[in-house]
């Protein structure tokens, strides 16, 4: 029963989570869009009150007028949406969901001896740390170098160093998985904390100047725009990271920080070839797709790079055909540990020979596609032994 709430418990926050998430990433993408299409106003009476930029825009069957006001509009509107909790949200249950799945299960999820050998209390303070010194030296770069001149380059550069570091690090400290969700949670809490300490902070600021009859100070919106943007170039690589960690040939690799970072550095450029495109419509200029093209390039090396080597290829293929025999000998030595009569992970039960050609398609899929189990290898399944499980299945199951 603990593991049936427990397995409830996941699929709620994930679901949280993914709503959530798609809310935030969904305004993120659309404000960006939206302060890129921007054209001055023609109409006098706009530009009277103060109007910087404006959008025609048809939706859902009606028209659109977003209109932008330089610094803030000389009066305030009774009503004024905030939009805040759309990150709060997403970073709370994403929070959630690492302490359900990681945090409580750290000897499984966190630690690979393989990788180092540490407890896993030691990992879970570890992992926490590691999430708050992302946002530690990421606001201090920003602090330091954002108002520069050529500040906007200086960051860039200083803040892909810093992530290439952070991942070599997660890579070699945690499990494969692990250390690809904490690499994405790091930029996500990264995003969360620029909206928590400094974007609805410096609106509250510009807002209670307005009341004050204050001038307004235009440093708040400046600051807020430059992290909104790092955010916007946050959420392509931030996904891809959660999502590979599903994929344990990725994460298993032998340069899986490497990996990651080519993923996450391809994801960016596919999220700057849409901020380039807003500007270049704007402008009437010619569409710079060659960002996108890039960025795709580079994941196509990537699943190049990782194809598996023809000798082993050729070592399956020439092998004699599995029996029952062979797999359960496997089954018992590498995945009986999890999925026995007693501890039953995930439901499953492999103690026997009738249980095995039962699951077969799920150890197929777990064990030889997406290379997720045992979870971080910790039975130190080898290749030959995940190639003897599939060429079993796919000839049926033999006896």
């Amino acid at each position: 029963m603990d593991a049936y709430l427990l397995d409830w418990i996941n699929l709620l926050l994930r679901f949280a989570h993914v709503i959530t998430g798609i809310a935030w990433i969904g305004a993120s993408f659309y404000f960006v869009f939206l302060d890129l299409s921007l054209v001055p106003p023609t109409d006098p009476a706009l530009k009277a009150k103060g109007v910087d930029g404006e959008l025609w825009a048809v939706h859902g069957g009606g028209f659109y007028n977003p209109q932008k006001y330089l610094v803030a509009p000389k009066s305030l509107p009774e009503h004024l949406h905030w939009f805040i909790w759309e990150s709060y949200s997403t970073w709370l249950t994403g929070f959630a969901l690492f302490t359900v799945l990681y945090l409580f299960n750290a000897q499984i999820f966190l630690v690979d001896k393989n990788v180092f050998d540490w407890s896993a209390g030691a990992a879970v303070a570890a992992a926490l740390a590691f999430l708050a010194a992302g946002w530690i030296v990421y606001d201090a770069i920003c602090r330091l170098f954002g108002q520069r001149a050529r500040g906007d380059l200086i960051v860039g550069v200083l803040l892909f160093v810093f992530v290439v570091a952070a991942t070599w690090v997660a890579c070699r400290l945690f499990a494969g998985r692990a250390a690809f969700l904490l690499v994405g949670a790091m930029l996500a809490t990264a995003m969360s904390a620029n909206v928590l300490v400094w974007i609805i902070p410096g609106q509250r600021k510009v807002i209670a100047q307005m009341r004050a009859g204050q001038p307004v100070d235009p440093v708040h919106g400046q600051r807020a725009k430059q992290r909104s943007l790092h955010n916007t170039y946050f959420t392509l690589p931030v996904l891809v990271a959660m999502l590979s960690n599903h994929y344990g040939w990725l994460y298993q690799a032998r340069h899986n920080w490497l990996v990651l970072v080519v993923l996450m550095l391809a994801a960016a450029l596919v999220r700057h070839s849409f901020v380039a495109r807003h500007k270049a419509l704007v402008l009437q200029q010619p569409v710079p797709w060659g960002y996108a093209a890039a960025g795709v390039a580079m994941m196509g090396a990537v699943s190049v790079a990782l194809v598996p080597s023809a000798s082993t290829a050729t070592a399956g293929a020439s092998a004699p055909p599995a029996t029952m025999a062979a797999v359960k000998a496997v089954v018992d030595q590498r995945c009986v540990v999890c999925h026995n009569a007693q501890v039953q992970q995930k439901n499953v039960a492999l103690h026997t020979e009738a249980l095995i050609r039962q699951h077969a398609q799920a150890m197929y899929q777990q064990a030889v596609v997406l290379k997720l189990m045992p979870l971080s290898n910790a039975t130190q399944i080898t290749d030959d032994e995940r190639a003897l499980i599939k060429r079993w299945v796919e000839a049926g199951a033999p006896d």
